[in-house]
């Protein structure tokens, strides 16, 4: 493979990345993780480097194989597999959605698309109950299987990404309309929450039938940039109880629960480790938190996923770069529960060399 971006070789180890997400001593060499790799940029890289040299196109597992020959290149121990609908869930729930010009280097075909927050399908009870939910029936595990035979005995699954309780809440009434609804329909919000539980539910259920799935992503963006998208006391009512199960069903299973959400949690951060019982948090963003003081603060009881500022990737130096990820790696790495990463995903307007660069580091630190 030539010009490989990288100093050091990685070899996927899926055993050493969960003693370090279970907290069980300092491991040997950082592990990464990321939420996404937006598809635009894996494919720069394919092109790049030929990762996938030798792999035939026409076959019928070519996208499995690819996403195989991807996630060891890049030096990751795990690939992350749904378990439902299409892709995820997420996909078999329509949403009113509209799109706007991708001014990323690396442009999105199609543009890029946003839910619309002022309406959305759902807006009263008769729009609920005509509502194409997804069937049980449609729950389809053929990744699942396949990741299953294939996957190389040195990495694993994530199963995921389950649990967008909250947020498909928002995109199906959209956020007006829910925080109207919150005071005027609670009941009909109260029946969506309850639906939405009982898909991922049986979504999860399906997961976890395969034992090569060692641990389960939720993925939830519950706030912005000064506190919760709802208060703390609705996304009690409504939303936390869901990952509660979710988390409970996952550890039942021996498996842990990661949860991805963006935003500033602090009002129920003590909800999410004690209640909900998350094992890991994702989603760190330099003004809201800084991952080095969550270390300090919740190490003991919380691993901590990512935290390399997505903002700080797009402007800085390749040098400034390597000099944070080795501060962040001699805070965090020390007793395990720490994952290098970006802050949020791997998004297309990222400098490419900047994100390589990330990860080189990460693979040359030793503490």
């Amino acid at each position: 493979m030539p010009n490989s971006p990288f100093s050091i070789h990685v070899t996927p180890d899926w055993q050493g990345f969960l003693k370090c997400l279970r907290r069980e001593g300092t491991p040997e060499r950082a592990h990464f993780i990321e939420l996404i790799i937006d598809g635009e940029v894996q494919h720069a890289i394919c092109q790049r480097f030929r990762v996938l040299e030798g792999l035939d196109t026409g076959d019928p597992f070519f996208k499995y194989k690819a996403q195989i020959a991807v996630q060891s290149f890049l030096g990751y121990d795990y690939v992350v597999v749904p378990g439902s609908v299409g892709e995820t869930l997420d996909d078999g729930l329509a949403h009113n959605t509209l799109v706007t010009e991708d001014t990323a280097d690396l442009q999105r075909n199609g543009g890029r698309s946003f839910v619309n927050e002022h309406r959305g399908p759902i807006t009263n009870w008769q729009e609920f109950e005509a509502y194409p939910w997804p069937a049980p029936a449609s729950f389809n595990p053929r990744a699942l299987e396949w990741f299953q035979k294939n996957l190389p005995c040195n990495m694993c699954m994530i199963g995921g990404l389950v649990g967008s309780i909250y947020e498909n809440i928002s995109w199906l009434l959209g956020y007006e309309t829910l925080c109207i609804a919150l005071y005027e329909q609670r009941d009909l919000v109260t029946a969506i929450s309850q639906k939405l539980v009982e898909l991922y539910r049986r979504e999860l259920e399906v997961i976890l039938q395969f034992d090569r799935v060692k641990v389960v992503w939720g993925s939830d963006d519950l706030g912005f940039k000064t506190g919760t998208l709802i208060s703390p006391k609705d996304l009690r009512e409504l939303v936390l109880p869901g990952h509660k199960l979710l988390a409970r069903m996952a550890h039942d299973a021996g498996r842990p629960y990661i949860l991805h959400s963006c935003g500033k949690l602090a009002r129920i951060q003590e909800d999410l480790i004690e209640d909900v019982k998350i094992d890991g948090k994702h989603s760190f963003e330099d003004t809201i938190e800084d991952v080095c003081e969550d270390k300090r603060q919740f190490g003991n009881r919380l691993s901590l996923l990512g935290g390399i500022d997505v903002d700080f990737l797009c402007r800085a130096s390749q040098a400034e770069i390597r000099q944070r990820v080795r501060h962040t790696l001699e805070c965090c790495l020390p007793g395990g529960g720490y994952f290098l990463g970006t802050g949020n995903t791997v998004a297309n307007y990222i400098p490419i060399d900047n994100y390589l660069a990330m990860l080189d580091e990460g693979r040359k630190f030793r503490l």
